[in-house]
C-alpha cells in the first residue's frame, strides 16, 4: 500500500516534535480533510499522566479549531517497530467526528514497508453514540 507521502511526512514531521519524555514512544498523526487540508499532531506526555494527549486527538483538536469538519484519512506513524494503533480514546474521539469508512494508516519508522490501513468501523465496530 502506498501512501500520499505528503501525509505520510506531516505525520512523520509531528512524530519528530513529540514530547515523550516517560515512555520514549514518539507518535505523530496526520489528519487529512475532503479539500485536501492536513493537519497533524503529536504525543505531549505529563508528569501527571492522565493529562498526557495522543497525536490523533491533538491532530483532530486542531483541526476542529481550525473549522475543518469532514475528514477522509489519518496517519499515525511511531518510533520503533510495532504499528501504533489508537487506543481507546482515541477511538471513541475519531467516531465523534468522522464517519465508519474514514480510513487509518498506521506504520511505525522502522519498518515503512508495513502499512496496515483500517477503517474506524472496523477499529471500533461497537461504538458509542447519542
Amino acid at each position: 500500500m502506498t501512501l500520499p507521502s505528503d501525509l505520510l511526512e506531516a505525520a512523520r514531521s509531528a512524530m519528530n516534535n513529540a514530547h515523550a519524555p516517560y515512555s520514549n514512544f514518539k507518535v505523530g498523526a496526520a489528519l487529512l480533510t475532503a479539500d485536501g487540508q492536513i493537519f497533524s499532531g503529536c504525543n505531549v506526555e505529563n508528569a501527571s499522566f492522565g493529562l498526557t494527549i495522543c497525536a490523533e486527538r491533538n491532530a483532530i483538536f486542531s483541526a476542529i479549531t481550525a473549522g475543518a469538519k469532514d475528514f477522509s484519512d489519518m496517519v499515525i506513524i511511531s518510533t520503533g517497530s510495532a504499528l501504533p494503533y489508537p487506543c481507546g480514546a482515541c477511538r471513541q474521539v475519531l467516531v465523534e467526528f468522522c464517519t465508519t469508512e474514514f480510513k487509518i494508516h498506521v506504520v511505525a519508522e522502522n519498518n515503512l514497508e508495513v502499512i496496515e490501513e483500517l477503517t474506524l468501523g472496523e477499529l471500533l465496530p461497537k461504538r458509542f453514540t447519542l
